[in-house]
């Protein structure tokens, strides 16, 4: 098996998740900055953290319309001319509606390629190291997370307008991600989907020969099927509810964690337990250094413990860690520890929710649809995915000053209880099995 070729789109694509992590985390050192320099009362200021997220609803919704006209890679190379020129627009205006503007391409690219690169990493993985390879587009958010908290973090004091720096600094990933797609064949499957069986057999050969024809005779027998049983390419056909369900829920699971509201607002939840702004910025640091190691330790236990039982490992350890903080709050008692109970706590939450939800999200999406509507299930998992996070973005500074750390963090500890009934009695183990024998287990017939 040439694993080699496999692991080099992978990784290209990937690079996708290093823009929609930096994306998603770069805001967290200039929103104050923000907030100054336009002098945004708390609802306006609110919403223009969210316009990004707001753009990534649309792109998530949206972003499985091209994955399926024009195909995965052709997706991916707009993808990264969005996040180019978002990148370059937020750092150069000086106006407050076009920044909006430029958030929201940004925000578009996010959630597009939330669908179209995990789809595509999961078109051309075989079974036995999907969940590696798949997960690698999670482990590049989490290092563009990273690289984002060190980045504002060493911009930090570069005259009154470092804000722009901070933003700026993302159009040379954005130009690398657009170059080496010119490197990357098209998805073997949408190839198939499309009537090309040929173009789509040659891209198989390359991941693995001995297996390309037996893999081409199941996609078109999948794909048959599902034409006769009459749901075609609709996504809500009856027989596609399980995998529906599946998706809608755990996307829900993963945002009302609370894990983009504490990526979003890590300085501003650590300023309130005492620290200086220095100390919380690096502190913000230190949950990306987390985020990226446990991530890393993810992608070694997917293919082998299996997705389910990495998700029960970090429902457990996401309640306690967050019923933690909660009382921390309730309490107003954060001299633990130094004064870094907080941070932590917050540090081995993200921990495991690096090995669990942070891990699986984008593998168990990508895999539980059947070929004919993966980049419509997928965008379907993306977009109610980001739908919560914009939610518990825009809410979350309100409902931290009305109702205090304490209630809000509870709030999170019940939801991780409610996933981890979801995960006892309704997940399925998706590891080591075909796209194509998933779709018999999962799709009613």
């Amino acid at each position: 098996m040439k694993n080699s070729n496999v692991f080099f789109w992978s990784l290209v694509v990937a690079l996708g998740g290093f823009l929609f992590g930096f994306d998603t985390a770069v805001i967290s050192g200039a929103e104050k900055a923000i907030q100054q320099v336009w002098s945004l009362n708390p609802v306006e200021h609110g919403f223009t953290i969210s316009i990004a997220l707001i753009g990534t609803v649309f792109g998530a919704i949206f972003g499985g319309l091209p994955s399926d006209k024009l195909g995965r890679r052709q997706t991916l190379i707009w993808i990264a001319v969005l996040y180019f020129v978002s990148a370059l627009g937020a750092a150069l205006t000086s106006n407050w509606v076009a920044f909006m503007v430029f958030r929201f391409l940004g925000g578009l690219g996010v959630g597009a390629s939330s669908v179209t690169a995990p789809l595509y990493i999961s078109e051309v993985s075989p079974p036995e190291s999907r969940g590696r390879m798949v997960s690698m587009f999670q482990f590049n958010i989490v290092l563009g997370i990273l690289v984002a908290y060190l980045s504002n973090y060493l911009l930090t004091g570069m005259g009154s307008e470092d804000w722009r720096w901070m933003l700026g600094v993302q159009v040379l990933p954005a130009l690398v991600f657009f170059l080496l797609l010119f490197q990357v064949p098209e998805s073997p499957r949408w190839l198939i989907g499309q009537g090309r069986v040929e173009e789509g057999r040659r891209v198989l050969q390359l991941i693995n020969p001995a297996q390309a024809d037996q893999d081409v005779a199941s996609i078109l027998t999948t794909n048959a099927a599902d034409e006769a049983l009459g749901g075609g390419h609709s996504l809500f056909a009856r027989q596609y509810r399980g995998p529906v369900m599946l998706a809608v829920l755990f996307a829900v699971f993963n945002q009302v964690s609370g894990i983009n509201a504490i990526i979003y607002f890590a300085p501003r939840i650590f300023e309130m337990t005492g620290l200086g702004k220095g100390s919380a910025l690096l502190s913000s640091a230190g949950l990306g250094l987390v985020n990226f190691a446990f991530t890393l330790l993810a992608r070694q236990f997917i293919d082998r413990f299996g997705r389910r039982k990495l998700m029960l490992i970090g429902s457990y350890g996401l309640i306690v860690t967050l019923g933690l903080v909660a009382w921390a709050f309730y309490r107003q008692d954060f001299s633990a520890l130094g004064g870094m109970l907080v941070p932590v706590l917050l540090f081995v939450y993200i921990a495991f929710f690096a090995f669990s939800q942070g891990a699986v999200i984008w593998v168990f999406i990508s895999e539980i649809f059947p070929n004919t509507v993966r980049a419509k299930g997928q965008a379907l998992g993306s977009s109610t995915h980001w739908v919560m996070a914009a939610i518990i973005a825009f809410t979350f500074p309100y409902f931290a000053e009305k109702l205090g750390g304490g209630n809000t963090f509870a709030f999170f500890c019940a939801m991780m209880v409610l996933q981890l009934l979801f995960v006892w009695r309704l997940m399925p183990e998706t590891k080591g099995t075909s796209l194509e024998q998933l779709e018999k287990t999962l799709v009613l017939h």
